[in-house]
């Protein structure tokens, strides 16, 4: 098999496992939700839409008969929420094989969280590092678990503004979007040395979806043009396609901790999962660290490693 070869069909027998997907009522969080459980892990929608999930859920049983699909109500740009639903998964599952982090926000208009972050940040990265965070016991325990993140292209343009992360200087959208992919990689990084450190077998990864045509893009003016010109079909991809990257970062049994996968066509816009490398700035370790100590504070939430 080569690396360009990798398709669904090579993910191993997933029976006996339980994965947490984040944002799994559409796109890619979907596609990687229903893969997952047409090979036979037992798959839980965490979810803002709790009505939207069970829907969701049902239609996943549909398509997979058999499938075991369950939902728990999410919202990340909520601590409190947060808190509440890895007190739920903690309740209810002994093990938690699979945390994908993929649920997120791009380019909306300036809003903040329930606890005062800007809401990219916010929700694509305080709210994912609080839910690892307060689930990472329940990870450690069960052996070979990952925690995939979710990032993107985005992460290239991306700068941390340690002086005005919240943008309360003056929003902009894109700016404070890459802040947050860089912030997801700075994330993973730190987490997987750490976990290493501990000895763990848990391992964190990363991945990045390349252009997916996805309902994530409905705030992106310039994507709706070239949809309308008939120019995007030809430099993206699905949904599908999309969630091979998080799926083979979650599933292969190849995949290295530290791990980063994306599309290997032009520009990393579509193709089939490979390994790809990321930006200088994600792998600053110092950087890194700084990220970690400061969503410990912002968030509350410290890790038991």
């Amino acid at each position: 098999m080569t690396l360009e070869s990798w398709t669904w069909a090579q993910v191993p027998d997933q029976r006996g496992r339980v994965a947490v997907v984040t944002g799994a009522t559409s796109g890619t969080g979907f596609e990687a939700a229903r893969m997952l459980a047409a090979c036979g892990a037992t798959v839980v929608l965490a979810c803002r839409n709790l009505p939207k999930a069970k829907a969701v859920a049902q239609r996943i049983q549909a398509l997979h008969p058999g499938a075991r699909v369950e939902v728990q109500a999410l919202n990340l740009a909520s601590l409190t929420s947060v808190r509440s639903t890895a007190a739920d998964l903690l309740a209810r599952f002994d093990r938690l094989d699979l945390l994908l982090n993929n649920a997120g926000v791009m380019v909306p208009p300036y809003g903040r969280t329930e606890d005062g972050f800007e809401l990219q940040l916010g929700t694509n990265h305080f709210g994912p590092f609080a839910l690892t965070g307060l689930l990472l016991t329940r990870l450690m325990a069960t052996p070979g678990s990952r925690v995939v993140t979710m990032s993107s292209n985005a992460h290239r343009m991306g700068r941390i503004y340690a002086d005005d992360l919240d943008f309360e200087r003056g929003y902009r959208a894109w700016a404070a979007y890459g802040q947050s992919k860089l912030a997801n990689l700075l994330f993973a990084f730190e987490l997987q040395r750490r976990l290493e450190a501990a000895g763990a077998t848990t391992r964190s990864l990363a991945a990045h979806p390349g252009w997916a045509r996805t309902e994530l893009q409905r705030h992106a003016g310039w994507i709706r043009w070239l949809r309308t010109v008939g120019l995007e079909a030809l430099l993206s991809q699905d949904a599908f396609g999309g969630a091979q990257p998080l799926l083979r970062a979650a599933t292969d049994p190849e995949a290295e901790g530290g791990a980063y996968y994306g599309p290997s066509g032009f520009q990393e816009m579509k193709g089939a999962p490979v390994p790809v490398r990321s930006d200088a700035r994600s792998r600053d370790e110092g950087l890194q660290r700084w990220m970690w100590r400061l969503s410990e504070r912002r968030t509350g939430v410290v890790y038991p490693i």
